[in-house]
């Protein structure tokens, strides 16, 4: 499909850094807000694989967002860390939150995926496509009892 660009080595193409946009809506209430910060992709910590020594080849890597958050015009700073580990083949990760538990598969090898992570009641459905070498786009829908958002991120990369 036009538009989506397939990635050979899913680690390799995101190491660096990126420029992070996100806008949040709350489809239930109204509610707005944005994210505006940077996503650094760096080799993990202890990772002596030493097979491939540059970042992002097939060592793992850590995902550290940061920025501000503005949610109903209230600024707050914000950040989060993921661990993106060597999947079954270069074009896939496995992503997992910091403390190692696992949050979803990634398989950019289409330039487009779609993953699942259930989480209580609530379902996460996040669809990720990769534009060029320099940008690709998130789109977390977050549905359940008590939530009804959607997120959507762009990153712009910036080295």
């Amino acid at each position: 499909m036009a538009g989506f660009r397939p990635v050979s080595d899913v680690l390799a193409y995101l190491a660096g850094g990126w420029r992070v946009e996100r806008s949040v809506r709350d489809l239930a209430s109204g509610a707005s807000g944005t994210f505006g910060g940077t996503t650094v992709f760096e080799r993990l910590d202890g990772d002596d694989s030493g097979a491939h020594p540059h970042p992002g080849s097939r060592s793992g890597l850590l995902h550290h967002e940061s920025g501000t958050f503005v949610w109903q015009g209230v600024a707050r700073p914000a950040e989060r860390t993921l661990r993106f580990l060597p999947g079954d083949g270069a074009g896939r990760a496995r992503v997992q939150f910091a403390d190692g538990r696992p949050f979803h598969d990634l398989d950019l090898t289409s330039g487009r995926y779609v993953a699942d992570h259930p989480c209580s009641a609530d379902l996460y459905r996040g669809e990720f496509t990769v534009y060029d070498a320099d940008r690709w786009r998130t789109v977390w829908r977050v549905g359940g009892p008590a939530k009804d958002l959607v997120l959507t991120t762009d990153y712009t990369r910036s080295y």
